[in-house]
């Protein structure tokens, strides 16, 4: 039996997809729109094959956003201890980092520590769960991959599921965060673990993120038992009979 948490449930929209050239602006409006913090997606071209951005747009960026902005940083790169100073340096919140990509994990995560900011620790689909259990006590957030890592609008992987609900029934304090293919319809499948969501901007496109963004929060506020948005059915206009002469 799964267990319920009653944790809150978070929302930390993804800029992977966003217009860089608007990227203050857009970010501004998600966090005024309801969101609890942004995901950022930093990718080497390495360790996954797509480019994003570096410590330096980071902190450009920060110095545009409300001073208690949460920035989670999700770290695809090579070699993550190497930008642990950087990105502290630029602003971040959160440094989350993948269990694949580190020759030294401990390590990483002392050092993480030891710059102050919040400690997160990521899986790709294909690992298992059972690798980050020497780790949880230390970190304090799990991310767990519903697509493999290095692009945006992938299919979500439902499969992922009794990784999530293996954690939160071992660990029901942690925080667990689920990343790739998350739309407001298979939202609802995750609500009764309490979870961190990333919603992408690559699905949630145009103006409607932050339509979506400022539902989501007003149903949390409202203990959020289902999260599902229900289209409204269009009115069929009648059409008009002609009258004969």
């Amino acid at each position: 039996m799964t267990h319920i948490c009653s944790k809150p449930i978070l929302i930390g929209p993804s800029i992977l997809n966003a217009d860089l050239s608007q990227l203050a602006v857009v970010c501004d409006n998600l966090l005024n729109s309801g969101a609890d913090y942004l995901h950022l997606d930093i990718m080497d071209g390495h360790f996954v094959p797509n480019i994003t951005i570096g410590h330096p747009v980071v902190a450009s960026l920060k110095k545009h956003l409300p001073c208690k902005a949460f920035l989670d940083l999700h770290m695809m790169v090579s070699d993550p201890e190497k930008w642990v100073e950087n990105m502290k340096a630029a602003g971040a919140s959160q440094y989350t980092f993948h269990f694949e990509s580190s020759k030294d994990v401990m390590h990483c995560i002392q050092k993480i520590r030891e710059a102050d900011m919040k400690v997160g620790l990521g899986i790709k689909p294909k690992t298992p769960v059972t690798e980050v259990l020497p780790y949880v006590d230390l970190v304090d957030m799990v991310l767990i991959m519903t697509v493999e890592p290095g692009f945006g609008g992938q299919k979500f992987m439902a499969d992922m599921l009794p990784k999530v609900r293996y954690l939160r029934e071992k660990y029901t304090n942690l925080d667990i965060e689920v990343d790739g293919g998350v739309t407001l319809k298979n939202i609802r499948d995750w609500v009764e673990v309490s979870l961190i969501f990333v919603l992408g901007i690559f699905y949630l496109r145009g103006l409607f993120i932050f339509l979506a963004i400022s539902c989501l929060a007003s149903r949390k506020r409202n203990k959020y038992p289902h999260l599902v948005f229900k289209k409204k059915k269009k009115k069929k206009k009648k059409k008009k009979k002609k009258k004969k002469k």
